[in-house]
């Protein structure tokens, strides 16, 4: 089920891709790269092989926001066989004999209670096609990265990119990773340029890899950013951030034009470590560079299967590897007091327990962001899958303690997840049972006594 179904009528007047679950985000790239150069839509860091409406359905974070707030008018199977279709959609051509509706793939409300929700980060069906939102290719675009001088400031920092979030002159997510999830990102791509470019191999390019990330990444906190629009708005706006953060971060912006001229620049003078340093950073960054433009790669998959040696497998083949990952995603008030002390206290416990985080905090809503963070272990050893589960299990029950919750939990977290002592999870086990009284989707995700 890989079809776009309505590619014949996709235009800019009509900027909605009708798509079955298999699509995935580089066949949409690349089919409106052919066809529609003008649109774009909200990509994610994950793989280009990755299911738009998996992703959308579980809640995952685009560049441009909530990839919920992309699909609309869905088409749900239950698990009592019955067709349904939601918002508007239900008066659209089901059948060959029906009439259409001109609202049936553009108003995604519809008329009465909207039923989409039951089907996000549920089992109440089996989604088979919805409405994905597009977007126009906007005149300029420019990333803003930012690195903190303090780290002790990063509350500071959390709320002057709140506001910004706020008043629109950010409008995207704003990516706030730590410095190990920074080199982890650039690692793989530095370590590739310095052997395919500089012919450094072994010990030599570990050291001179190591070399580059304390040039080019050297602060705690950094984050990354963009502002879109005609150039007028982008010029204003970047006036605007370099306004916000003057003491605070610095600030380096980032285009197309940019990195193209660096690359011509500094590659020829590679011999010279400032040059070398500096075009091994290009490189890395010119392909995620690419997400915010709507261009997906699977360079950030890429990079574990280099960490752990298995440069070789398919992005889609992390699963088979020897990479691990587990990840623990706190939802967090858009509090930059709050949010630091909690940090300090997730660092803490994974401290006791030996591990290592890899953590973004997204600025996802103007009210609130999200955590992504990461434990990695090698699967061959079972003193590292061990010591990363007793850690992600410690993480979660820090984040109950502080009142707050996942936005996003893994299969082996639902019984910590789902409590039957609320009220909330026992009305989900009953809108189950109207769904799929035979529990035949997903059982006992839900299955409460």
């Amino acid at each position: 089920m890989n079809r776009i179904l309505n590619a014949e009528s996709i235009s800019a007047s009509n900027p909605v891709a009708l798509i079955e679950p298999g699509v995935t985000q580089g066949q949409l790239a690349d089919f409106l790269a052919q066809h529609h150069p003008a649109l774009t839509f909200n990509v994610t860091g994950s793989a280009r092989g990755t299911s738009l409406l998996g992703n959308s359905l579980d809640r995952g974070v685009g560049y441009h926001g909530p990839r919920r707030e992309d699909i609309f008018g869905l088409e749900v199977v239950t698990g009592r066989g019955d067709l349904i279709y939601t918002g508007f959609r239900r008066l659209g051509k089901q059948q060959a004999c029906d009439p259409d509706s001109p609202l049936a793939h553009v108003h995604p409300y519809g008329l009465g209670p909207m039923l989409d929700g039951l089907f996000s980060q549920g089992n109440f069906g089996i989604v088979t096609s919805a409405c994905f939102r597009l977007m126009p290719r906007a005149e300029k675009h420019a990333a803003i990265s930012l690195a903190l001088r303090d780290a002790n400031q990063l509350g500071d920092f959390i709320d002057a990119l709140a506001a910004l979030k706020r008043e629109g002159v950010m409008a995207g997510v704003t990516h706030i990773g730590d410095r190990a999830r920074t080199q982890a990102t650039l690692t793989a791509g530095i370590e590739r340029y310095l052997s395919e470019h500089c012919d450094l191999q072994g010990a030599a390019l570990g050291g001179e890899a190591a070399r580059v990330l304390r040039v080019v990444a050297p602060h705690e906190w950094a984050s990354l950013g963009g502002v879109s629009g005609s150039a007028g708005m982008v010029r204003e706006s970047l006036r605007m951030v370099r306004s916000r953060m003057k003491g605070l971060a610095r600030m380096m912006v980032v285009t197309d034009e940019r990195l193209a001229m660096g690359w011509r620049l500094l590659h020829p003078l590679r011999r010279w470590p400032f040059a070398r340093a500096q075009a091994a950073a290009i490189a890395a960054i010119r392909p995620l560079h690419g997400l915010a433009a709507g261009q997906p790669t699977d360079v950030a998959i890429d990079n574990l299967l280099w960490r752990y040696g298995q440069p070789e497998l398919p992005a889609l083949s992390l699963e088979e590897s020897h990479c691990g990952v587990l990840f623990i995603n706190p939802a967090l008030p858009m509090q930059g007091a709050f949010v630091q002390r909690f940090v300090a206290a997730m660092r803490a416990e994974a401290q006791r327990h030996g591990q290592r985080l890899y953590m973004t905090l997204n600025i996802e809503t103007p009210m609130a962001l999200v955590a992504v963070v990461n434990l990695l272990f090698d699967r061959r050893i079972d003193a590292e899958v061990s010591a990363a589960k007793r850690c992600a299990d410690a993480l979660h029950l820090l984040i109950q303690r502080e009142g707050l919750s996942v936005y996003r939990a893994r299969t082996d977290m639902m019984a910590e997840v789902v409590d039957e002592r609320q009220p909330y999870w026992r009305l989900v086990r009953d809108l189950k049972q109207v769904l799929d009284p035979n529990n035949i989707i997903s059982p006992g995700r839900y299955n409460l006594p």
